[in-house]
């Protein structure tokens, strides 16, 4: 079932310094900050939100179409998607532009210090919904802030059902525009901070928000996740991880399973306890799409975790 997947694509780029930043900012002097970091270990990762759900939904067997912006340094990517069986139909290179990136420098007392530049992102306003074709579930995460609306209004007006993801993206947005965004989706998902700020935002309490959606999927990292859906509240135990690595792409890893259960018309339990497998699958190696999804790690860990296979 064709699932379109709007979001960003970024490369990060992680630097591990090995020392401590508070050793070499003065923080009488902070107004007059200029410090150089030598960083002894660096890599470059695949990110963005979209590229990560569509790498984790293809490796189970589910049909993702990556609707997101690339710039002039965006062919590796493309490339890439394109190796691991990720449709690309809306897929759109921005020329003069480069593709979103994130370079960040982390200390060793996991501080970071980030810099991030949206580059092509800006313009994924440029995408419609409308022209790809056969799509029968969605979701919008997070991306430029006029691509997301347009794409939430996009769904809305083909009657295609999406998971709403607003992530970062929250405060890019006033409360009439989240709620907008909000009552056209079939299922809002999001992280404990988020649903607070959600509440906040919007001036509506979680149950109030749940009640405007089929389902309001709420993750608490290793507490596991909770799953609001008519008027119960369904508690999804954590899932088993074999390591504990790296958290970057947990949540959209654990959205990919969210998405395959809704297409195959799974119940909310099985849907969510697919959704917790294979996040707690991802913890286990470092960057978004370097741990191995497919359908026979997932079921192994899964079967670890509750006793049954997903399958």
């Amino acid at each position: 079932m064709k699932t379109l997947i709007c979001g960003s694509l970024a490369y990060d780029t992680i630097m591990v310094f090995p020392d401590r930043f508070g050793r070499h900012i003065l923080p009488d002097q902070a107004h007059l900050l200029s410090v150089s970091f030598t960083v002894g270990e660096m890599r470059r990762e695949w990110g963005g939100c979209a590229g990560n759900i569509a790498y984790n939904l293809q490796a189970i067997g589910g049909e993702p179409v990556v609707m997101a912006t690339i710039g002039d340094d965006g062919a590796a990517y493309r490339e890439r998607l394109a190796a691991v069986g990720v449709g690309l139909e809306g897929l759109r290179h921005v020329p003069g532009t480069y593709t979103a990136q994130a370079f960040i420098i982390t200390d060793l007392d996991d501080n970071q210090i980030t810099a991030f530049h949206p580059g092509a992102m800006t313009r994924s306003h440029e995408n419609r919904v409308e022209d790809v074709a056969g799509v029968q579930w969605g979701i919008v995460a997070p991306d430029g802030r006029d691509g997301m609306l347009g794409h939430a209004a996009g769904f809305r007006d083909l009657g295609v059902p999406y998971v709403f993801d607003p992530g970062q993206g929250i405060t890019l947005f006033d409360g009439d525009e989240l709620l907008s965004m909000i009552d056209g989706a079939a299922v809002v998902a999001c992280n404990d901070y988020e649903g607070r700020l959600l509440a906040e935002r919007t001036g509506l309490a979680i149950e109030e928000i749940a009640s405007r959606v089929d389902a309001l999927v709420v993750t608490l990292g290793a507490e596991g996740s909770v799953i609001h859906a008519s008027g119960d509240r369904l508690r999804i135990p954590p899932a088993k991880p074999r390591a504990l690595v790296d958290p970057t792409g947990c949540g959209d890893a654990y959205r990919a399973g969210l998405l395959y259960g809704l297409a195959h018309g799974w119940d909310w339990e099985r849907t969510g306890r697919l959704a917790s497998a294979l996040g707690a699958l991802k913890i286990g190696s470092r960057g978004g799409q370097n741990h191995d999804a497919s359908r026979e790690s997932v079921a192994a860990l899964h079967a670890a975790s509750y006793g049954c296979t997903p399958w």
